[in-house]
């Protein structure tokens, strides 16, 4: 798969499914609540229809996960060596709530780790994604920038959800360090904020899919950073029945 020459035609697709996205923001739309207690809306399934067509004519042999596909039983899935795996709008409470903090993230993983990442911001029409050669650009505005994490700051630049404030295992684990402060951010912006040098850590304890964080992982680790579990090793996916990813720490330069 040569994803240089994917791109252009990702960063078209994903800039009309935002425009469609953006076409609802802040509307009345109807919504639903998914078994997990996650908001459903018909702009999720729009996004959704549309992304999973455009990629099946792109690369037909290629299987695709998606938060909003039915999922395959991992009887199946288990024997996939490569698959796209999305989230077609990551930050769906976010959308609701009109922070503006949502994003459409594409992923490609081969042998259970993602080796590209692709995530696109509609509000601001700002489009991250990695290359070939592993490395993290950011385009906006015609302008394209390659991605690279910060040394850490002082105090500790520490970026979280909007819905994380309360989680005990958190905090226990933010006063481990002498200083630092926090930002809410919505989504898998977070990954790309910190690639951007912008924020420094991004620790999650609460419940989260791998559709969130494969694209955001891709591109951190690309732009010099690191997203690691509790064991220390990186993010594998697709490993298991359940598609939950683990408590994760995603960090720039340590």
């Amino acid at each position: 798969m040569i994803f240089n020459a994917l791109t252009p035609h990702l960063i078209t697709l994903t800039t009309q499914v935002g425009e469609m996205i953006m076409s609802y923001y802040k509307t009345s739309v109807t919504i639903e609540t998914k078994s997990d207690q996650t908001p459903l809306t018909v702009i999720d399934q729009k996004a959704h229809q549309l992304l999973s067509t455009a990629l099946s004519q792109l690369t037909p042999s290629i299987p695709i996960i998606s938060e909003e596909s039915e999922l395959v039983d991992f009887s199946e899935r288990s024997s996939w060596n490569e698959y796209w795996l999305m989230d077609p709008l990551d930050g769906t409470r976010d959308f609701i709530e009109q922070t503006g903090e949502f994003c459409i993230c594409i992923a490609y993983i081969k042998n259970n780790r993602p080796i590209f990442g692709f995530i696109y911001a509609p509000l601001s029409k700002t489009h991250y994604f990695t290359n070939d050669q592993s490395s993290a650009f950011k385009l906006q505005n015609n302008t394209t920038t390659k991605l690279q994490v910060s040394p850490k700051k002082s105090p500790l630049e520490v970026v979280i959800g909007h819905h994380s404030s309360h989680n005990q295992k958190l905090h226990n684990h933010l006063d481990r360090f002498e200083q630092y402060r926090i930002s809410h951010l919505g989504s898998a912006l977070k990954f790309c904020k910190i690639a951007e040098g912008e924020y420094d850590y991004y620790p999650r304890f609460g419940p989260c899919s791998e559709w969130d964080t494969a694209a955001g992982v891709c591109i951190l680790e690309a732009a010099g950073g690191q997203v690691l579990g509790e064991d220390a090793q990186p993010l594998r996916y697709n490993t298991q029945d359940s598609l939950k990813s683990p408590i994760f720490f995603a960090s720039g330069k340590t």
